[in-house]
């Protein structure tokens, strides 16, 4: 029987509730500082988890030598003093003990050990190459990080200290579910997982990871929903006599072939654009043009995985076939223009997500 609850991640607008401008600029002062001691940490786990996995390596002018990866305790083989997972924690937490919380250095080395386990045998192989950590990067952090979680309505927000520092939730106009998840957290009907903090562009976004309850509804394993993913049509599909077509051609590929044009006309005139400030000022209407297209395509995937649910849930099918996908994905590997605008696999993760949501058994075929 599979899990019962599904992780739902969602970007959460933070702002710092402080009084003056100052204490805000210190307080986001300290959020960049602790995002750039990260790097360096997340950095350091990675290479000392690459030394420890290689260490064979090391022994190339000895012969005979035996060691085990574990705790000398443990075995008598054992190259350590303490756990594996220990020793690359130890060695961050000495390193920058007091200067951020421990609990994020917790979650960080937890978080990078685990992707490490996972594609350890590609590293062993050289078939991958050692994950490099960007300035940029987002910082994870438990529960233990959100300190007295609760709705204000005076400031018509959610506030908590994230930490040290007391912040208050920007939702925006269209916050979807986000308010639901918030008022859940509250009450302690949901739990939130390891989640990450984001500063871009001087904002402070949540990546909050929800646990919640997988939705109930009644499905019929028996019943089998055959879906088809094309340029033509983004989606056709048919329970038994029951059929659908999602989107159209006109108004999926269409509308983003008019993007891409107009995006083209703003890149033929740049270079009479005024001067000044460097190569930003210069494109930015191209940059624009480029977050529209992104931002359309994924609304519409959105709307289409939506509907092909809400179908199958209507004629309650528990399993969900996607046929000739694979004929399908190597035509779309051989020409240039089907590869660029036909977005198969962020529609495919957006039917699996809201697939596992709603109960659904997704297969390709």
């Amino acid at each position: 029987m599979g899990k019962e609850t599904i992780t739902l991640t969602r970007r959460i607008q933070l702002v710092i509730d402080l009084p003056t401008e100052e204490e805000r600029r210190e307080a986001k002062s300290k959020l960049y500082q602790w995002r750039h001691r990260c790097h360096k940490a997340a950095n350091l786990i990675v290479s000392h988890l690459y030394v420890q996995e290689m260490i064979q390596e090391f022994f190339y002018l000895s012969e005979g030598v035996k060691y085990k990866l574990v705790d000398e305790k443990k075995d008598e083989l054992g190259i350590f003093n303490r756990s594996r997972m220990n020793t690359t924690y130890r060695m961050v937490s000495n390193r920058f003990k007091g200067k951020m919380p421990t609990n994020i250095l917790s979650q960080l080395n937890s978080s990078i050990q685990s992707t490490f386990n996972k594609n350890r045998e590609e590293y062993w192989r050289g078939e991958r190459s050692l994950h490099s950590f960007k300035k940029e990067m987002a910082f994870p952090f438990s529960m233990e990080g959100v300190c007295g979680l609760e709705f204000k309505p005076e400031k018509s927000a959610f506030c908590f200290r994230f930490f040290s520092i007391p912040v208050k939730t920007y939702l925006g106009k269209a916050f979807d579910d986000k308010w639901k998840l918030m008022h859940q957290l509250t009450k302690g009907e949901i739990k939130m997982r390891t989640s990450y903090l984001k500063l871009k562009d001087g904002k402070i976004f949540m990546l909050a990871a929800f646990e919640i309850e997988k939705e109930k509804h009644r499905l019929r394993p028996e019943v089998v929903a055959e879906a088809s993913l094309s340029l033509e049509y983004p989606i056709m599909v048919k329970i038994g006599k029951a059929r659908l077509s999602i989107g159209s051609r006109e108004e999926f590929l269409y509308r983003r072939l008019a993007i891409q044009a107009a995006c083209r006309r703003t890149r033929e005139g740049v270079k009479y654009a005024r001067s000044g400030n460097g190569r930003k000022r210069k494109t930015k209407a191209m940059a624009r043009y480029g977050e529209k297209e992104h931002n359309y395509v994924n609304h519409r995937l959105h709307v289409y995985s939506r509907e092909l649910i809400n179908f199958c849930v209507k004629h309650q099918a528990g399993t969900l076939v996607l046929v000739n996908q694979e004929k399908k994905i190597e035509i779309a590997r051989e020409e240039a223009f089907v590869l660029r605008n036909w977005s198969y696999y962020d529609l495919m993760t957006k039917i699996k997500y809201k697939a596992e949501k709603a109960g659904i058994e997704l297969i390709t075929d």
